[in-house]
């Protein structure tokens, strides 16, 4: 006959309450420990380099990162979509007029908190400020041409058309002064190629000094079909290279509508856009400088465009 109450030597227990609970739990699973923290942010970290669909499209997303830059960006003028700032930043003269700048342009404000300014800019060194730039709308190349010829018909430009056309350009920079030099020349927009070649960028804006504002940019498929079209629309193409046919002093298709061919700094242009060019143009250099930074001479022959279009009232 069993006796109730508690068995002798159990300590007042019953025999479930005896029964073991299991291993102790490691420290990362216990929530209560500090280990348990380091492994939930661990996994946040691992997060961050497997982002979802969305996350992607923000890291991908065009960023000016930096208390400088950012301020530069805002000074030129840059087009933006919202200024990130990090909650509780320590606040500096740049950040004020980073902020005042951001106000003044109507630029939305927006509080992240540094690891979410980290997983936006692709961990970028942001300084807590990060200023998102929205993607830049190119037109298209041979309709902007046939434009500017229309427009001249027309009369409502007075100067006969000037466009731009980059074969092989990778530096922004580059891409940036060129279409700040044709700003200041009343050049009527620059082509950039599809592929091989850079787009207008944050870096590209800031150079451009807010020209860009001014000058279209616009894209093609493909730089050499794109030439065929525009000289069948009645522009003539010249391609500028060491060693050409012509020289640009008096250039005698100055005058007329024209399309300037610039290559890169080194490859110059390439077989089949020097091909499709009506004429290759050099600028007379010191026999000891190899060649010109692209930009500068874009500058320097729109500069020779300009001054005998200007002789000839054209």
């Amino acid at each position: 006959m069993s006796k109730k109450g508690p068995t002798k030597g159990s300590g007042g227990k019953g025999r479930r309450s005896l029964e073991g609970k299991g291993p102790t739990p490691k420290a990362e699973d216990r929530p209560y420990h500090k280990a348990y923290r380091n492994k939930q942010l661990a996994e946040r970290s691992a997060a961050k380099r497997t982002p979802n669909r969305t996350e992607r499209i923000r890291v991908n997303a065009e960023f000016v990162t930096g208390r400088n830059s950012v301020v530069e960006a805002l000074r030129a003028g840059i087009p933006a979509k919202a200024l990130h700032v990090a909650i509780r930043i320590d606040v500096d003269d740049r950040v004020r007029e980073s902020l005042k700048l951001a106000a003044e342009l109507g630029i939305p404000l927006m509080e992240a908190s540094r690891p979410e300014l980290d997983r936006m800019t692709d961990d970028a060194i942001h300084q807590g400020l990060a200023l998102q730039i929205p993607p830049y709308e190119y037109k298209d190349a041979v309709q902007l041409a046939t434009k500017s010829i229309k427009d001249y018909e027309k009369g409502y430009t007075k100067t006969q058309p000037l466009l731009l056309a980059l074969d092989g350009i990778t530096d922004p920079r580059n891409l940036g002064a060129i279409v700040r030099s044709a700003s200041a020349f009343g050049a009527n927009g620059v082509i950039i190629p599809e592929r091989r070649s850079v787009g207008m960028t944050a870096s590209a804006w800031k150079t451009s000094a807010g020209a860009a504002v001014r000058v279209p940019v616009a894209k093609c498929n493909n730089l050499t079909s794109a030439l065929k079209e525009i000289k069948a629309a009645g522009i003539f193409v010249i391609g500028l290279d060491a060693g050409g046919d012509m020289q640009l002093p008096n250039f005698e298709l100055a005058t007329g509508p024209l399309c300037i061919v610039v290559g890169s700094e080194g490859k110059g242009l390439s077989r089949l856009v020097r091909e499709n060019c009506d004429a290759i143009v050099s600028i007379p250099i010191n026999s000891a400088m190899e060649s010109l930074n692209a930009s500068m001479a874009v500058g320097i022959s729109l500069y020779e465009v300009s001054r005998l279009r200007a002789e000839q009232g054209k």
